[in-house]
């Protein structure tokens, strides 16, 4: 159970040193200097990997090498987005890091609509509010919904949200939504967000993973062919927004996914928060079924209310979490090698309150998460990197 952490780079305001002190050996990060698109040079790659191992760490997964736009909506000059992208995993597995965590979520990353919702002890979360998303969507981008999306009731509680709202209110909803997340590399105004909206029109799911199903046709057999793993990222949340295809999001997506190709590289990031937000995903049945093929996993906790959840604390919320490290102590225990986990999403805790941290990845609240989780690896048998 390799003990990773989330790191954006030199500008993070949690640093390399934080990270080791709070006990981790391995790296998550990538290069977002980088527009989407432009290939990862072998030395762009070795300096922050430098960067890494001279503060005493790894390099342990890639997340993200993003794919550009047109590589999911198959338009312009996709062909040659997806050679690029092949030709940074090349590089990337040429300076010794091979295992690349992804998303194929059309037009944003993960989404929420609050970033530091404070909870009953004080501490702050993110938070997605369904009646604050719908608000937004219906009544600031002043989207026009397809029949069946929102219900009346949906629709009411959305007007009386929207109502409530003060200029400055709308103004943060917006920002949260629309202007980029850590990790995520797209940040709109409202009319760039609703013209990118518009190129989906005519895609269906199916038709979206037709064109997940071209990149990996070409991208699978050059991670075969340099040793490197392939784990996408579940979308979150797990379900349609705006209107947008959504195709992995349940445990049949998964297993559509592994009919495209059946290569042990062509594998899963097991989030838990992401899946854990819908009810009917069961995510013990997720880790047995695709155990061979799970290369990284995300720990987070998140706590469902109706259509609306928040990050819960590592051990709260809806997840099994206990029963989830068990599973992932037989997973490793199957394919033989220590698997690399980070404590995802961690509240803002005491000086995480008055000190800037990117949304969801304040250090103390995550130095919790990681010391709850590495107890529980200890108590079941588990053995720590």
């Amino acid at each position: 159970m390799k003990q990773t952490w989330r790191w954006f780079g030199p500008d993070d305001p949690v640093t390399l040193k934080d990270i080791r002190q709070a006990g981790a050996s391995g790296i998550v990060s990538a290069l977002h200097s980088i527009p989407n698109g432009v290939v990862w040079s072998r030395e762009a790659i070795a300096e922050h990997k430098k960067l890494i191992e001279d503060a005493g760490l790894v390099w342990s997964v890639v997340e993200s090498i993003p794919i550009h736009e047109d590589i999911k909506l198959q338009r312009g000059d996709w062909q040659s987005y997806i050679a690029n992208w092949g030709q940074s995993l090349r590089n990337l597995a040429a300076e010794g890091v091979n295992n690349i965590c992804y998303n194929f979520m059309p037009v944003l990353d993960w989404t929420r609509t609050d970033m530091a919702w404070e909870l009953p002890n004080g501490a702050r979360c993110m938070r997605f509010d369904e009646d604050r998303f719908a608000a937004f969507d219906l009544f600031i981008l002043k989207r026009q919904p397809t029949s069946g999306e929102y219900s009346e009731q949906e629709i009411a509680a959305a007007q009386r949200c929207f109502d409530a709202m003060s200029d400055e209110d709308k103004r943060a909803l917006q920002r949260n939504i629309i202007a980029g997340l850590p990790g995520s590399e797209e940040s709109y105004t409202i009319e760039q967000f609703a013209a990118q909206l518009s190129l989906y029109s005519d895609i269906s799911a199916e038709k979206l993973r037709q064109h997940l199903a071209d990149f990996l046709n070409v991208v699978v057999p050059i991670a075969d062919e340099v040793g490197a793993t392939m784990a996408i990222h579940p979308d979150d949340p797990p379900r349609p927004l705006f209107g947008l295809p959504r195709i992995v999001s349940t445990i049949e997506d998964m297993r559509a996914l592994r009919a495209i190709n059946d290569s042990p590289a062509n594998g899963f990031t097991l989030c838990t928060g992401s899946y854990g937000v819908r009810a009917d995903n069961d995510l013990i049945a997720m880790i047995e079924e695709f155990a061979d093929v799970i290369h990284f996993f995300h720990l987070r906790s998140t706590k469902r209310d109706g259509r609306s959840f928040y990050e819960a604390d590592h051990f709260g919320g809806d997840v099994d979490m206990v029963e989830v490290i068990r599973r992932y102590k037989a997973v490793e225990d199957k394919v033989g090698r220590s698997l690399p986990f980070r404590p995802d999403h961690g509240h803002q805790i005491l000086d995480d309150l008055n000190r800037r941290s990117n949304p969801g990845y304040p250090a103390i609240g995550r130095l919790k998460g990681l010391a709850e989780l590495r107890g529980a690896m200890l108590a079941v048998g588990g053995k720590l990197d």
